[in-house]
């Protein structure tokens, strides 16, 4: 029975850090009043904006043909200043591609429209349960905004926004240039260079014979970036979970605003930021400065409500681009939108491969360097993501056999103490203190203890608290098939069921059902020979248990309650094979038998817990006494 009770209270534990962990994540009701104000500002913002937007001057296109240059410049001067020329024109998109990746860029702000990743698929679910495979955009979404702010000379407020101006391309190869002119032949140019093999391309900013068109010359440049996140993988809710806005301070590291919850994070003046990203559960979109952003910046996360938004979340941020005011200036930048494999995240430098939600903790720590570079190397030679989640929960039962077989073997010592503790029990069967006491002193002579069988369950509790992150968060396993599983990154579906049912989500996962039967059933052989009498609900909690998770794991990555369900069914047969085959029953009774004849060092936590007991049973008697008196 103590082994048993042991096994169910290191479970018991699990359950209540599972508990802590959902509850400290959770947003306090000051969180949620402070998220409340900030959506509610943002919202005013947006609508200020809007109304800014409905007031400004029309920059749509007009018929150019009888337009001459001069014409343009007084038409458009009072708004645009020397800009005049480029606020009116075609706009039009620009293609521009490698191997893996297709970028449009509309002329009109001379910004990326949408990307195409060639090698990543989005899939959709109809009613019947069939998928349709998709293509992947970023940055796609129309309410997105990428412009800077330009304070020029002669125009009022705090500037022209360069997604009102129009832009003339030019293709040479894998090079786009964007061209605004200015009136007395200068421009803003921005450049987009791609290069085959990665997702990371060149974007330069070249300010020429701006010195005296831009006001407050050799003031950093404003840049607005609003990115509305597309809805992409199959569990909105925890897709929106691993979403935020991530930054990397040149001086400090990488630092993010909520993931939970709407949050905004205002970088002090004298803080500079190397890169921003919008990351969202497998790609990221990312703007990194050669130099640095100048000092100060905000970025912003707003949350939406999953069910009824068709955003995912809107990630902003507002930046400082540092201009020396020279006539003729470069600013150069980088523009990473892919997905977010560490191995080429991590070339780009910067801590850039901290956008993965691996976690930033110890738990963190073991999936970047342990657990990670483990399924890159099984990945190598086994084709098969699930088959190589089953080698590794082979290889985490081959490392901790050792400790395993100890614990098997206080298992069996408990089992065969057992008929000597019922004699006990039945002896002292109406002083519950002189049975403990007897216990105790019968553990430490047959050198049996109720405790041994903790050690290998808490030293596996890391691993599963680091895969619980890692399976999410990895791209390796997504959209990667395993037996019924289509998508070892999310949750397996059996079947459809209601709504209405809690906790489940609207279906049933079973790798999470056979989890919770494997569950039971290595609960269940592990009890048989345990004595329940004085405890009975010990019994039944054991197998309530499964059940309470059953709710948790049925919308987690089938990565995870896959490899759960091979650590029960490894558990199982271990524990089989071991007390079967591999343990002499006999001859550890003898040993036992051996061991209770040597003679006990005194002291010891056996020993004081025993005198504790006594204690305890004396001041009960006396007080018992003092009763009947």
């Amino acid at each position: 029975m103590e082994m048993d009770r042991n096994t169910i209270i290191g479970l018991v534990l699990i359950m209540v850090i599972f508990t802590v962990w959902q509850v400290m994540i959770a947003p306090s009701p000051e969180e949620i009043a402070r998220q409340e104000q900030i959506t509610d500002s943002l919202n005013r913002v947006e609508q200020l904006r809007i109304d800014e937007i409905a007031d400004a001057p029309t920059a749509a296109p007009v018929d150019l043909s009888g337009l001459t240059d001069s014409a343009r410049q007084a038409r458009f001067s009072s708004s645009f200043g020397e800009f005049a020329t480029a606020a009116a024109g075609e706009r039009k998109d620009v293609l521009l591609e490698n191997d893996l990746m297709k970028v449009t860029f509309d002329t009109k702000g001379g910004f990326i429209k949408q990307v195409e990743l060639k090698t990543y698929f989005k899939i959709t679910e109809n009613e019947d349960g069939s998928e349709n495979k998709l293509p992947l955009y970023l940055l796609e979404d129309e309410k997105n905004r990428f412009e800077y702010t330009l304070p020029v000379n002669g125009v009022s407020g705090s500037g022209i926004r360069t997604s009102d101006l129009y832009f003339t391309p030019t293709v040479e190869g894998k090079t786009l240039v964007m061209r605004a002119p200015t009136g007395n032949g200068g421009f803003f140019e921005q450049r987009y260079t791609l290069t085959d093999g990665t997702y990371l391309m060149d974007y330069d900013l070249r300010f020429e014979g701006l010195n005296s068109v831009l006001a407050n010359n050799g003031s950093p440049i404003s840049l607005q970036w609003d990115n509305y996140l597309d809805k992409i993988e199959k569990n909105s809710s925890y897709e929106a979970n691993l979403s935020t806005m991530y930054f990397h301070e040149m001086d400090e590291g990488t630092d993010y605003c909520s993931c939970t919850s709407s949050d905004t994070e205002e970088i002090d003046e004298d803080v500079r930021l190397k890169w921003v990203a919008g990351s969202q559960q497998f790609f990221t979109s990312a703007l990194l400065a050669d130099n640095g952003f100048a000092p100060g910046a905000t970025l912003t996360t707003e949350a939406y409500d999953v069910d009824s938004s068709e955003d995912l979340k809107k990630v902003s941020a507002s930046l400082s681009i540092p201009v020396g005011g020279s006539n003729s200036e470069i600013v150069g930048m980088q523009l990473y939108v892919g997905p977010n494999e560490f191995d080429r995240l991590r070339d780009i430098g910067y801590e850039m491969s901290d956008v993965i939600s691996f976690g930033w903790s110890f738990f963190g720590t073991i999936n970047r360097w342990i657990i990670r570079p483990l399924f890159d190397f099984l990945s190598s030679f086994i084709g098969n993501m699930g088959i190589a989640i089953l080698v590794l929960t082979l290889i985490v039962k081959l490392m901790v056999y050792p400790l395993t077989y100890k614990m098997l073997v206080s298992n069996v010592k408990m089992q065969l103490l057992k008929p000597e503790l019922e004699k006990m029990k039945a002896k002292y069967k109406d002083d519950q203190q002189a049975q403990q006491v007897q216990q105790m002193k019968m553990y430490q002579e047959y050198g049996a203890s109720p405790l041994g069988g903790c050690l290998p369950m808490v030293l596996q509790m890391p691993i599963w608290f680091a895969l619980y992150r890692f399976f999410p968060a990895s791209i390796a396993f997504r959209q990667e098939n395993f037996l019924w599983a289509n998508d070892l990154s999310t949750y397996d579906v059996l079947t459809k069921i209601p709504e209405w049912i809690p906790f489940l989500d609207g279906h049933l996962s079973l790798f999470a059902i056979l989890w919770a039967l494997t569950t039971v059933i290595y609960a269940y052989y592990n009890s048989m020979h345990m004595d329940y009498s004085s405890q009975p609900m010990m019994k039944y909690f054991q197998y309530v248990m499964p059940i309470l998770f059953l709710g948790f794991f049925n919308s987690f990555a089938s990565g995870l309650t896959a490899y759960l369900l091979f650590s029960n069914t490894f558990n199982i047969a271990q524990t089989i094979i071991t007390k079967n085959f591999l343990i002499d029953h006999d001859k550890l009774k003898a040993k036992m038998d051996e061991n209770k004849k040597k003679p006990k060092k005194k002291g010891g936590f056996s020993q004081r817990l025993q005198e504790a007991l006594k204690e305890q049973q004396a001041q009960q008697a006396k007080q018992q006494a003092n009763k009947k008196k």
